[in-house]
């Protein structure tokens, strides 16, 4: 189902993102609004049109013209689903694939302190239970990026943290990490991870959802700092500052951003 935007609205460019299966729950409920302050001041970063109730899909996201981003092609599907019971596409994208190779496979804010095969192995359990270790992203069926997602209090570096503030943490699960396949940057992928993030916390008994990203202050972050996302990101989807903390990426500021859920 092609999903258009409002009467009246403009397609910057003619960028514009697909229809229907853009996330892989359907809680029509979650559509977002508009008319939220989050969404009216991210105006220049997004346009961000809720699906009608009942379709299936929280929202598509088209961005600026003005941004430099390469649309998907308008056929193309965006699916976000929960990692569970989908290891071998997890491992795809985050597990080396040479011997001996190193890498976070998404472990350094769970336990930092295991090997590589220690790693491998607590991230494949993790794939293999409810609620999961996060979700990924797939594009026209391949997987493409991925969102680290989780119950707060199961992120030790989270709970042992002397820089990121504790706010409310039961029942609180927390955003920590973007991964996007080379190929499929700069294009908006890491709206898509986020939204799918939100519903499958709010699927999962969630009560607020919490995020760590780094606020450029105007200027630019690079990719290596840019794995937490930027406030911007965050805002943009319905969450709020709470509070700076000690921590920085790249010079900038880190913030504990919050949303309630639902």
């Amino acid at each position: 189902m092609e999903h258009q935007p409002p009467a009246g609205s403009q397609q910057p460019g003619g960028l514009g993102y697909p229809a229907g299966r853009v996330v892989g729950w359907a809680i029509p409920e979650f559509s977002l609004d508009t008319s939220a302050p989050a969404l009216r001041a991210a105006h220049d970063t997004a346009r961000i049109w809720p699906f009608p109730s009942g379709s299936g899909a929280f929202y598509s996201w088209q961005p600026s013209h003005s941004l430099p981003l390469v649309a998907y092609p308008r056929r193309m599907g965006i699916e976000v689903l929960p990692a569970t019971g989908r290891w071998d596409d997890f491992a795809s994208l985050m597990v080396p694939r040479k011997p001996g190779g190193r890498g976070c496979v998404c472990i350094a804010y769970r336990n930092s302190s295991l090997d590589m095969p220690g790693r491998i192995a607590h991230m494949r359990a993790l794939c293999d239970s409810e609620p999961g270790p996060g979700v990924l992203a797939y594009v026209d069926g391949e997987v493409a990026g991925w969102c680290s997602v989780a119950p707060k209090l199961t992120y030790r570096a989270l709970v042992n943290s002397r820089t990121i503030p504790h706010v409310q943490d039961e029942d609180a699960w927390s955003v920590v990490c973007f991964v996007v396949r080379p190929g499929f940057r700069r294009r908006g992928l890491m709206h898509q991870l986020l939204e799918g993030a939100v519903g499958h916390a709010y699927a999962t008994g969630a009560a607020a959802l919490e995020g760590y990203p780094v606020d450029p202050g105007g200027g630019r972050i690079d990719q290596t700092s840019g794995y937490v996302g930027t406030v911007q990101l965050f805002e943009a989807h319905g969450f709020s500052r709470v509070r700076e903390t000690a921590g920085r990426r790249g010079g900038k500021p880190r913030w504990l951003v919050r949303r309630e859920l639902p």
